[in-house]
């Protein structure tokens, strides 16, 4: 796989795929940047080569065609901010403008088309599409990790239509590749892995994965109540998967077999209804009363989970331990982000799994306290998972 650093863009006009579905507000003001800044390095290794650039990019899931809310033209203001200078926009990416604002680009001028998700062939990975797409320049960079495992036009297929040469990994591509394949091939130990979010069947895979590498698997969040059920708990009326209780139980076991301390919650706090400003106690993690559930991590789980973390070399975080969007229920995911970042501090490599762990860790303070933040939830878990990536395989030319 060619990386950026290879190749010289000097005359040359990139088509680089970023992930800039980033979230906004009602007005349509960005509220978390995190994807925009992590582009940057490369957009700016190109301009800097004296290439042009044209930006394509998804965001949202729209429906039945253009939007306003889904429209990349709300990040042009915070782009021109980003890179120093103008940016163009396009609002049709394979149609006779876009066409034109391509063509005419001169060295160190970029420019923004709308969202490829508003052609339903984009998602379909229509190939007609994808090589309209491939007329915007003369060079493919993917840079949108966090769309890598989409077989979608713009990430998988569109590179096809470039010779080898000319399909390149951006820095942020390239970056959550190393740093996944460092903690996948070559850990430090103890390596801990922490598992949170509401449900196992999102998780399956990688746990099992996991259990053949690490020293200890901390589990909590909402799939931690059908682990409970599976020892002969009672949970009260807390998040369960009826259907997974046996593979819980099943995984219990894999990992005595394979001598992983598989680390469970002993406490939760628990409340009788879902709500920030609700009565709230503490119970065992076995026995929840009736009609009451339990939303975060409990006093002596906390203090266990965070012991152990500190002790670890490699971390690996994908999942918060409770609702941690409201405030009282997101003091076992605080204790978790302090924790890793005390052992980051003391020399451990920590990589905090996208999505939700993102989302808390940039939330709660301590984005600059922890090694690598990726940029992909669901890509970051499927490579992990020994899936292969359609947006990286595109690049290898498989």
């Amino acid at each position: 796989m060619k990386t950026l650093d290879q190749y010289n863009f000097a005359g040359k006009r990139a088509v680089v795929r970023v992930d800039f579905n980033v979230p906004l507000d009602a007005d349509l003001r960005i509220t978390d940047d995190t994807r925009i800044r992590m582009a940057t390095p490369t957009i700016k290794k190109i301009l800097s080569d004296g290439g042009s650039v044209v930006l394509l990019s998804h965001m949202g899931r729209p429906k039945g065609g253009p939007d306003q809310k889904n429209s990349l033209r709300n990040l042009v203001a915070r782009l021109e901010q980003e890179y120093g200078t103008t940016v163009r926009f396009g609002g049709d990416v394979i149609g006779p403008e876009a066409a034109q604002l391509a063509a005419n680009l001169q060295p160190g001028e970029i420019l923004l088309l709308d969202n490829v998700r508003f052609y339903a062939e984009e998602e379909k990975g229509d190939a007609a599409f994808a090589e309209k797409l491939s007329t915007l320049g003369e060079v493919y960079v993917n840079d949108a990790f966090g769309a890598a495992h989409r077989k979608h036009a713009s990430t998988a297929v569109m590179a096809q239509y470039f010779t080898p040469e000319n399909r390149v990994a951006g820095y942020l591509l390239q970056s959550e590749l190393d740093n996944a394949h460092r903690v996948l091939t070559n850990p430090e130990h103890p390596f801990t892995a922490i598992m949170g979010g509401a449900k196992i069947s999102d998780k399956i895979l990688i746990i099992e994965q996991l259990l053949d590498k690490v020293d200890y698997l901390i589990i909590g969040g909402g799939m931690a109540y059908t682990f409970a059920v599976a020892q002969g708990g009672r949970i009260g009326s807390s998040l369960l998967e009826a259907d997974k209780v046996e593979l819980a139980a099943s995984l219990i076991e894999k990992a005595k077999q394979k001598g992983v301390q598989l680390v469970l919650p002993v406490d939760s706090m628990i409340t009788d209804r879902f709500a920030n400003d609700s009565d709230i106690e503490v119970a065992g993690n076995l026995d929840i009363p009736a009609g009451w559930m339990g939303l975060d991590i409990g006093p002596e789980s906390r203090e266990t989970f965070a012991d152990i973390i500190r002790q670890s070399k490699t971390i690996l975080w994908n999942g918060p331990m409770g609702v941690f969007e409201m405030s009282n229920f997101a003091v076992g995911t605080e204790f978790v982000a302090r924790a890793i970042a005390e052992a980051t501090a003391n020399g451990a490599f920590s990589l905090i799994g996208g999505g939700d762990s993102a989302a808390a860790v940039n939330q709660l303070g301590f984005a600059d306290q922890v090694s690598y933040i990726s940029t992909g939830g669901g890509a970051l878990l499927e490579y992990m998972e020994g899936k292969e990536l359609p947006g990286v395989a595109a690049l290898e030319g498989r």
